[in-house]
């Protein structure tokens, strides 16, 4: 008998073909998938970026593609955008807030009425602090000019404000960008809504403490600010900078080398900037071990309630960790020996970044694609953070909920990893790192499970859904363990990059599309396998 089947088959089709009746498309990698819809992509957009592209997709491209996908969500439903963007960047449930401010840029320019409208509104919602709002003005500049609205929102970003915290805003965020403040008001011409706002935008354009600022209250940091420029003693810009709580972009860079001026800034420092700066605290010998600082900055860190209010994300966390055990800067030549306590502070602050997640009970294969494509470009923009190793410490967040669940690791074929979440965080992101990579074949956890009869519940896989390398697709090997299994087994892929291809069947409700390295990611995966 001449076997057909060979060659056609609905139950075992080659990743370089389609499914027979299937709305499958070609991958970048030449491999079939399926396409998610602009919403999803949307969503990817906005918590992943497009900095750096993929190994498939280049930087321009991807941007590009993420790009006009926002646009025809636009014209879909604008406002629902805005909804969006709002949602993810208030939530910090995104790495950057770059992709937001781009999202709104667009939408304030080339939106319909409504949707400008909107995106206007949403201003102060999205551009928290003064450097976003010169990211905005950047991108809003590449769309159109400044027109009335532009004006009015911008006008009413600094005026919303009260005087006092306005006053910080202008301290820390003077130039972003090729922009100013200085740029930003001349262009927008508020009317001070107030004397000290008033005041406040003559020391913007001219450069120069106003008559009556050493009266004004609301101009203290300021009068702080030009009195540290002429003091050259560490304990005397101690004093000046606790007094007047002072912040570090207001401190004149030479009096930065001394411990006693960090000390001072790091009373009031913000949960973001104080992880940014761990290295330089610890180089300028501020943080030692046992240390009053040290024991502080544990602290903090271990404040779930201060890490939320500060919306501390995870790749935040993750970014400080790899680059403050190292030990050296990823730019530069500076050095600094690392202190454990603070090593396995950050470690701990990584998980609780993340929401709660309530654990489903159910058994799990957390399946990390450690192939080539997955070691190249990175998540976020974070120097060394590739979408591989982003992969092993978004599923170690799963782990430490779900008392039942298997880590493997596949390209072509599969292995078993012994990793734990019991582990450091930077050790187990160094061993999957030495991994060995290969081509990409997303059905391997299924067909793993099959073979060795493991049984389990939903398999959650970390790609970037640029399948092509085996001999069935991974929706039909998930249909034949569930078939061979006699368990109805579920599928969510958790999409590492911002491409527009997906390995989960639109058309099967036990498969579901979830966005890598998105704060709200676990506890989603939780509820999907309980449901």
């Amino acid at each position: 008998m001449f076997k057909l089947t060979q060659y056609f088959s609905t139950k075992a089709t080659p990743q370089s073909q389609p499914i027979s009746g299937s709305t499958q498309i070609p991958n970048s990698a030449g491999g079939y998938t399926w396409s998610v819809d602009d919403w999803v992509r949307l969503d990817r957009f906005l918590i992943l970026g497009s900095e750096g592209g993929t190994y498939y997709i280049s930087e321009q491209k991807l941007s590009i593609d993420n790009a006009e996908a926002l646009v025809r969500c636009l014209a879909a439903d604008g406002p629902r955008v805005i909804a969006r963007i709002v949602e993810i960047s208030e939530a910090g449930r995104a790495p950057k807030n770059d992709p937001s401010i781009f999202a709104l840029a667009l939408a304030a320019k080339l939106g319909d009425d409504a949707t400008r409208k909107a995106a206007y509104a949403a201003l102060p919602k999205v551009c928290r602090i003064g450097t976003h709002l010169m990211h905005f003005a950047e991108y809003a500049q590449a769309f159109g000019g400044w027109g009335r609205g532009m004006r009015k929102a911008v006008a009413g970003w600094f005026n919303a404000r009260p005087a006092n915290e306005l006053a910080l805003q202008l301290v820390k965020y003077q130039a972003r960008d090729g922009w100013s403040t200085r740029d930003l008001l001349r262009l927008a011409h508020p009317r001070a809504a107030s004397p000290s706002h008033d005041r406040l935008f003559a020391w913007v354009t001219k450069g120069a403490l106003p008559e009556g600022a050493a009266a004004d209250p609301a101009l203290s940091l300021l009068v702080a600010k030009d009195a540290l420029a002429r003091l050259s003693q560490p304990r005397e810009a101690a004093n000046v900078i606790r007094t007047h709580r002072v912040p570090r972009e207001a401190v004149p860079t030479e009096l930065l080398n001394h411990a006693e001026v960090w000390d001072a800034l790091l009373a009031d420092m913000p949960m973001t900037a104080m992880i940014r700066n761990l290295a330089t605290m610890t180089r300028v010998g501020l943080l030692t071990p046992g240390a009053n600082a040290t024991k502080n900055v544990v602290a903090r860190l271990g404040d779930n309630t201060r890490l939320a209010k500060a919306r501390v994300h995870p790749v935040a966390v993750l970014a400080a960790l790899l680059t403050y055990k190292s030990g050296r800067g990823a730019r530069g030549s500076s050095t600094w020996s690392p202190i454990a306590q603070i090593v396995d502070a950050l470690d701990g602050a990584f998980y609780a970044t993340f929401k709660s997640v309530e654990p489903s009970g159910k058994r799990m294969l957390l399946a990390l694609d450690v192939s080539g494509s997955m070691s190249w470009g990175t998540v976020a923009g974070v120097p060394g953070l590739t979408p591989r190793v982003g992969s092993a410490a978004m599923s170690l967040v799963t782990a430490a909920t779900e008392r039942e669940h298997t880590i493997v690791g596949f390209s072509t074929n599969l292995v078993p990893l012994t990793i734990s979440p019991r582990q450091r965080l930077d050790d187990v992101v160094a061993a999957i790192d030495r991994v060995p990579m290969g081509g990409t074949d997303c059905a391997q956890p299924m067909i793993w499970a099959q073979q060795h009869k493991v049984d389990v519940d939903t398999f959650v896989v970390y790609t970037d859904n640029e399948t092509w390398a085996g001999s069935v697709h991974p929706a039909q090997a998930l249909r034949a363990y569930r078939q061979a299994r006699g368990i109805p087994a579920k599928l969510v892929v958790v999409g590492m990059t911002s491409n527009g291809f997906t390995i989960a069947d639109p058309n099967d409700a036990g498969m579901l599309d979830v966005v890598g390295f998105d704060t709200a990611t676990p506890p989603v995966i939780s509820d999907f396998a309980r449901a």
